[in-house]
Order: C-alpha cells, then structure tokens, then sequence
C-alpha cells in the first residue's frame, strides 16, 4: 500500500505518541467553524477506533455500535471521522442515474438527458467526499424520509423532498443514543438499510431513492436497552470501557484542554499522520475487493460461530468482511486466522438470545413429544388384535354376482 507506512494497523497503534505542549489561545474571530477533535488524537480505546476504520474501509461489513458509559469519547471518535472519509462517485443526476444501471438494464435505465450525455461520452457521475450525517435525537419522520417541499407549495407546485436517509446515500449516517430512537423512525431506518431503497408516497406524489449508507450508532446501556431488530443491523458492536491506567487519563485530560485552547494548532500537529491515514483508507477501500480469505480461516471461524450457538447468517458475513478489511488494513490481500482473531470479538458477541434458545428448546421438546404420540399410536393393536398401520383396507367395490 501507499502512503510510506507499512499499514493502518501500526499507524493506529503508533498515533498518540505526541504530548501535548501548551499553546496560546487561537483569537476569536465569532465564526463558527467546524474543527473536529483529531482521530488519531484519541487516548487509548484500540478497538474502537479500528471498528470505525474497518467499516470505512468494507461498508459490507454492517456498520458499528458503540456501547459504553457517557466520557468515553464515543461521539468524539465518530464525528472525527469527518477527515478521513474516503472519496466516492456520485451521480450528477437529480434522479441518481449511474453508470451500473446501464450496464444492468440498458440505456433504457437512465432518464433521456444521462441517456444524452452517456451517448457524447460525459461522465454521469462526479467524485466527492463521503460525509457523515447525523440523524438528529429530535427527528420527525418526515425529517427522516421526506415530505412535501413546503417552499414548492407555496408556488402551488408539489414537490417531494428528500429526507436524511436519502442525503445519507453513499455516505455515514450517525445515530447518537440509538436507543432513545422512536419506533416509526427507527423502522424506516431498518427497512432503507436492508433494501438499500425506500419509497415516500405523499398523496398523487411518489418517489423513491437510495439509500445505501454505513449505519453508526452509540449508545448508554443504562439508558435503556436496544430493540433486537435494530441491534441485528449494526455488523460491528464495541464496548467502550473508560480508561484505567492513571497516565493515559491525564492525557486524554491535556488533549481535551489544548484542543478547546487552540483547535486550529492541535489538529495541525496532527494534520500530517490525519492525511497519510486518509489515503491508506482510500487506497484500503478500492483494494478490498481483491482480499480473500484462506479456508482454514473460514473453518476456524466457522467453528467459533458453531460453538457459540450463534442462528443469524450475519454472524458469517460480519466476521469474514471484517476479516477481509483487516487484512487489506494490515497490508495484505489474504485474510487469515489471526485476521479472525483480532476481529471475532466485535464481530460475534451480543448476538446470541437467551429467548431464542429457550424458545427453541421448547420446542424441540413438543416435536419429540409429538414424535413420541405418532410412534405409540402407529404401533398401537386395533380391538380386533390386529395392527392398526397393518390392518388391511377393506374394498369399496362390490362383487358381482355369478351368472351376471
């Protein structure tokens, strides 16, 4: 891979490796500006940051959840993502026209004018910077889907307007405590990230957009818990514990304090490892495609899933494409057992239910018993002593009579 570092698994382990001096307050200038705390700033927490950057790099894998206490940089490590978002291609089209949907179903695919431009040899799509949405907590669900473009009512025209979900095409939509989620809306959100698409119907209008996003979520168990629905979405689940040693804590204290100082200055410190990161993670995410996984790789994770009881097929797809984007993250195109060791543990727990088991068990029982009633009574001797299975059927035809 590029970028002059052997790959993103050691940049991880070797950022943070700065102290902090302290510097003069930047001057105010009343601007609201957005200025992010650094990724590669972050003290401590290994797996969490390396959940995030597999989800950049293989969106198959499923997203990440982050569940720990408040205070343990949770938000903090999602919203720095912002500077090391890949690049992607996006359409020009206002109805999203793509060059894969000529390919699948012909110029007839596209709308006339991408037909126009794809026949003079324009490009239908531009390339941009993969963003972060958040889904704000006090969403409605017009908010979330679309509704009608009130500034187009005003005209006397209707519109349908897009919705977050359709601005989160192609990019990472962000659920702070996804537990506190209303239930229509976390609905909505489960049925565009399963189908990559999703409808609004507003009464003569329709439209329906893609919505093909990397879904993040954090959350506070003591909070409430998550509905298994919404949990089964999230490929990647972390628990984010606080630190425990003392020195990294007085760090993550000086961090926190020069970056509120002076922003521009902290995150210039580590604007230059911030860039060598971004474009091993582009590099990473246009190379995955090519990784493949050893089979005694798929048998020992294969074999861990079995022993864990595990029902869901995402458990597979989970591990092995984290597995996959470990490898391509580590610089080789192979993944191995030790990729599926440093990825089984976000990948696989919180996925067994102590109700399905048992409500399995159950009926594991009822079928035996209704096994057991089928063999006593198959077997069981009619009045007559005969067997009731071997009693021999007696015919519904009538003899006929000699001489006839």
């Amino acid at each position: 891979m590029s970028g002059g570092v052997q790959s993103l698994t050691d940049l991880i382990s070797k950022a943070g490796a700065k102290r902090i001096l302290d510097a003069p307050p930047a001057e105010d200038m009343g601007l609201a500006e957005h200025l992010p705390f650094p990724f590669l700033a972050i003290v401590g927490q290994p797996e969490m940051k390396l959940a995030l950057l597999l989800s950049l790099i293989n969106p198959t894998i499923g997203g990440a959840l982050l569940v720990g206490p408040r205070g343990t940089a949770k938000t903090t490590a999602v919203r720095s993502l912002t500077d090391l978002l890949p690049d992607v291609h996006r359409s020009r089209c206002n109805y999203g026209c793509l060059p894969e949907d000529i390919e699948a179903g012909g110029i007839d695919a596209v709308c006339p004018e991408c037909a126009q431009r794809f026949a003079q040899g324009e490009p239908l799509t531009y390339t941009d910077r993969v963003r972060l949405i958040e889904l704000p907590l006090n969403a409605r669900l017009e908010d979330v889907i679309g509704g009608i473009d009130e500034r187009a009512a005003v005209h006397q025209r209707l519109r349908v307007e897009r919705g977050i979900l359709a601005r989160a095409d192609q990019n990472i939509l962000y659920i702070d405590e996804v537990n506190l989620l209303d239930d229509e809306i976390a609905d909505a959100i489960l049925d565009a990230a399963a189908q990559g698409t999703y409808s609004v119907h507003r009464g003569p209008l329709a439209a329906t957009y893609r919505a093909r996003f990397v879904l993040i979520g954090s959350m506070n168990p003591e909070e409430g818990n998550l509905r298994p629905q919404i949990l089964d979405r999230f490929g990647l689940r972390v628990i984010v514990r606080g630190l425990r040693d003392q020195n990294d804590r007085l760090e993550a204290y000086k961090r926190s304090i020069a970056h509120r100082r002076n922003p521009r200055e902290f995150i210039r410190l580590h604007q230059e490892a911030m860039e060598i990161m971004r474009v091993e993670l582009q590099a990473a995410r246009e190379q995955i495609h090519s990784v493949e996984i050893a089979e005694q790789a798929e048998r020992f994770g294969q074999n861990l899933i079995q022993e864990l009881g595990i029902h869901s097929l995402r458990s597979e797809i989970t591990l092995f494409e984290a597995a996959r984007a470990h490898a391509i993250a580590d610089g080789r195109h192979r993944a191995e057992i030790e990729d599926i060791e440093s990825t089984a543990r976000m990948s696989l727990r919180l996925r067994r239910s102590p109700f399905i088991d048992q409500y399995l068990d159950q009926q594991v029982k009822e079928d035996q018993e209704i096994a057991g009633l089928v063999e006593k009574f198959h077997s069981k001797p009619s009045s007559k002593g005969r067997n009731v299975a071997s009693a021999p059927r007696r015919s519904t035809s009538k003899k006929s009579k000699p001489g006839k």
